[in-house]
């Protein structure tokens, strides 16, 4: 066990995590995401929520300055409605590393599943919200 690293975030995370650079992305899918159709690097978080993930690396993970938004959201396919409170419990988790970021960009289902190609990994997790994938992209250390 170390100290300082919440324990459900598994040694393969850990791992993940610090091999990547500046850039890469990593998505935080749900329970029903179709990882394997569209990256070769899927890790498993079975039974772990999203929102307790966002708590558990983003202490560790610095989000990307030099973007508009490093945080990206499926958007609701037309005709469905987006739960609020999924959100909201992200930014709660978001805020305790990250208080100034007040929105999630959304971005369409599909752009989604395309830009999950080229992230560095997808981590499927046990989340069951509706529209409750989430990307991070990683930046730099400040000095």
């Amino acid at each position: 066990m170390l100290k300082g690293i919440s324990p459900i975030i598994s040694p393969k995370l850990l791992e993940t995590l610090a091999r990547m650079g500046h850039g890469d992305e990593i998505v935080l899918a749900d329970a029903h995401y179709p990882a394997e159709k569209y990256n070769h690097n899927v890790l498993r978080a079975d039974g772990l929520k999203i929102a307790d993930l966002l708590t558990a690396i983003l202490p560790l993970f610095e989000l990307d300055a030099y973007v508009e938004q490093p945080l990206i959201m499926m958007a609701a396919v037309k005709g469905d409605q987006l739960d609020t409170k999924v959100e909201e419990s992200y930014l709660k988790s978001i805020h305790k590393t990250n208080p100034t970021i007040v929105f999630l960009k959304r971005i369409d289902r599909f752009a989604f599943y395309e830009r999950s190609k080229e992230a560095f990994a997808i981590v499927m997790t046990g989340e069951t919200a509706k529209y409750g994938n989430i990307i991070l992209k990683k930046g730099v250390t400040p000095i």
